[in-house]
């Protein structure tokens, strides 16, 4: 089967092309066009757009906007944007992250999408424009629980999310080949202490499902506790509630079950 690709100049016209029957968005490519070599005869045609928004990082005070183009190596070497720069990091080789960007993570699946375990822990909103509409905002996990429905013409255009204050935000992502392997487990937590109290904690996890998810009842187990190994016993007790680890060929849903914990416990402490 032949594949077509088609480039258009603005988003309004490359979400209206998706409307066409077997066409797909085409990003960094690093998931589609992979898909595409291994038999995949869902799609026949590519569509993407260069418009130059989608490219670009702005930080405006404590909000940051990272367009979905955005590739990994972009978030990594931008200077506003140190703290994720771990995150981007560990996705891939050099010729992975000059391709791979923010956007196509958004829909990747387990044991893949760690920078969007960081976005979830950030608590990052997704803007999604549609063919002839303004578009909406969307809190990423709401983003991730609907996207597999997406109506045929959506783009994910961007995310949008605070900037955390210093040292409050910590990822980790465990993989058996080094430094950047499929992962195991990551971990991402934004951590507010006042008075050396946890007063509020968001965290994220990789692997614990289909696609990232919130870990609740860690943040609740938290809320109130000192950072200290007595303190987060509890965090840690109730680390796999609500949670489905998956299985594949780098671990089984057990192992990751087993290693949960000893991980987390590991990031909230460092």
């Amino acid at each position: 089967m032949s594949l077509t690709l088609r480039t258009f100049s603005t988003v309004t016209e490359a979400s209206a092309a998706l409307k066409g029957a077997g066409a797909r968005y085409l990003g960094g490519g690093t998931f589609l066009v992979r898909n595409a070599n291994e038999g995949d005869l869902s799609f026949s045609t590519f569509v993407r757009t260069i418009d130059p928004s989608l490219s670009a990082i702005a930080v405006s005070g404590n909000e940051v906007r990272i367009g979905a183009s955005a590739t990994m190596t972009g978030v990594a070497c931008h200077r506003d944007l140190g703290f994720l720069a771990k995150v981007a990091n560990a996705i891939g080789g050099p010729a992975i992250r000059n391709m791979a960007t923010v956007g196509g993570n958004l829909f990747a699946g387990s044991p893949y999408g760690d920078f969007t375990v960081a976005l979830l822990a950030l608590d990052a909103r997704v803007s999604v424009a549609d063919a002839g509409t303004p578009g909406v905002e969307l809190p990423l996990e709401v983003f991730l629980a609907e996207r597999d429905r997406l109506h045929a013409g959506k783009i994910a255009t961007a995310v949008t999310f605070e900037m955390p204050e210093k040292d409050e935000f910590r990822f980790l992502k465990v993989s058996r080949v080094k430094p950047r392997g499929v992962a195991v487990i990551s971990i991402a937590a934004v951590l507010k202490e006042y008075r050396n109290v946890i007063s509020s904690a968001r965290i994220a996890f990789g692997c614990m499902a289909d696609r990232p998810v919130r870990a609740k009842a860690v943040e609740s187990a938290l809320s109130g506790r000192r950072r200290t190994k007595e303190g987060i016993e509890p965090a840690l007790a109730v680390a796999m509630e609500g949670m489905s680890p998956i299985t594949d060929a780098i671990a089984s849903g057990w192992y990751r079950a087993e290693v949960l914990p000893v991980h987390l416990g590991r990031l909230l402490l460092a």
